[in-house]
């Protein structure tokens, strides 16, 4: 019997480390991008047919990630234990039969449960929560054998802590640019080699079936056999099927055109001298409080002969009013929109090329001052190359700076209770 609880404690408390490390890193990547939260949301909500709820997807893409976050800190600690196991357990009988749907009938590419962080299949997807549906269920029968690390006391603190912090923190990265960018336009990246195929990478495979017919009677044949020169065979059609992936580079999309619909992608992309992007995925949405700061940018840009362009896909209309309403002078380039989106999280932000590497990005709450735009780009133009931000050490340092408030109330929280016992 001793075997057998004892037994069951290691596997109540595995799923506790389990499920507590799944949700904490699902709600922390998806609050380093909110922004492409609400992205995956509204692909959702589309692919759904609930266009109308796409007004709340920036509410529910903050919560989502906060109510995530929040669960897994719970598991992991022990706090309410009954009725954290009970809130896992109601998500995952939710989200389970949910990507068994999005796996049998592909409705958007992925899932979105990590966000960019790690793009996996909706099979994998389904897989993996077949797994922590398991977890969870086995949680909440024997969530009373896993060891609370709060006494009941402290617990209300560690859920409003947790969800007031990941709510902080996605706001933070909504209202700047998030703290790591898992997109491939990071600071540091180059675009044309992103574009490009490495020689003697893996090419597509296919499958090629030929149907001929003979007689009334149909016959299909492989590419090495089909009837070509048997004029007793006429041919009905042609399948080809795509058998293995090759090597798809990160980049595949990035195309710009000019007011003439003219290509101009390789000409910013072998600029040595520098070129502003102003990325305004849509201008009727665009935030217009830093229209002094834009105007001066491209006044800079045009003294020192550093390329400047306005990259939108929004309509002929759309960019007309915005010159009416914003004095704007600088030429314009059409893009698509999830292309643009991609590249920047903000609407507008900035992002600096040189040679057709991203030297620097700036949300619109940053952009450089007027006073400051010589120090500014003249340093970061000054090199020939970009080092890639450190952003590991961001994510370390905000980790450390929510686990230390923690960690004192565990402390006054566990000295506390030895002083009672005590007594």
């Amino acid at each position: 019997m001793d075997c057998k609880k004892t037994s069951i404690k290691v596997l109540a408390e595995l799923c506790r480390l389990l499920i507590g490390l799944v949700f904490a890193f699902s709600g922390f990547v998806k609050a380093i991008d909110p922004v492409g939260g609400v992205i995956k949301i509204n692909e959702y909500l589309g692919a759904f047919g609930w266009d109308g709820l796409k007004l709340f997807s920036g509410l529910i893409s903050f919560n989502l990630a906060a109510i995530e976050f929040t669960l897994g800190i719970c598991v992991l600690l022990g706090a309410y234990r009954r009725y954290s196991g009970f809130f896992v357990l109601l998500m995952m009988v939710f989200m389970t039969p949910l990507t068994l749907y999005l796996a049998l009938f592909d409705p958007v590419s992925d899932c979105g449960c990590f966000g960019d962080a790690l793009v996996i299949s909706n099979w994998d997807t389904f897989y993996k929560n077949i797994v922590l549906l398991a977890a969870s269920v086995f949680l909440f029968i024997y969530n009373q054998r896993i060891q609370p690390l709060f006494t009941y006391k402290s617990i209300w603190f560690v859920v409003v802590y947790a969800y007031c912090m990941c709510m902080f923190f996605s706001y933070h990265n909504y209202s700047h640019l998030p703290v790591k960018d898992f997109r491939p336009y990071k600071i540091g990246a180059d675009i044309s080699a992103l574009m490009s195929t490495p020689e003697g990478a893996e090419e597509d495979e296919y499958k090629y079936t030929f149907i001929y017919e003979k007689d009334g009677v149909q016959k299909e044949f492989s590419l090495n056999d089909y009837p070509a020169d048997d004029p007793s065979w006429s041919f009905v059609e042609s399948k080809t099927e795509l058998v293995k992936q090759g090597y798809v580079p990160l980049i595949k999309d990035f195309v710009l055109f000019d007011d003439e619909d003219q290509n101009v992608t390789d000409e910013l992309l072998t600029n040595d001298t520098g070129v502003l992007l102003l990325i305004a995925p849509k201008l009727e949405r665009s935030k217009d409080q830093r229209i002094d700061e834009i105007n001066a940018l491209f006044d800079y840009a045009n003294e020192q002969g550093i390329a400047f362009y306005c990259v939108t896909a929004s309509s002929d209309d759309m960019v007309q009013d915005w010159i009416d309403k914003t004095g704007a002078e600088y030429p314009f380039l059409m893009g698509d929109e999830t292309i643009l989106k991609t590249i920047i999280r903000s609407n507008p932000g900035l992002v600096l090329l040189k040679n057709g590497v991203v030297f620097a990005k700036w949300h619109y709450n940053d952009m450089p001052e007027e006073e400051n735009l010589e120090k500014v780009l003249s340093d970061l133009l000054s090199k020939d190359t970009i080092e890639p931000r450190k952003e590991d050490r961001k994510i370390a340092i905000c980790l450390i700076s929510f686990a230390v408030p923690l960690l004192f109330v565990w402390l006054y929280d566990f000295f506390r209770y030895r002083r009672r016992k005590k007594a």
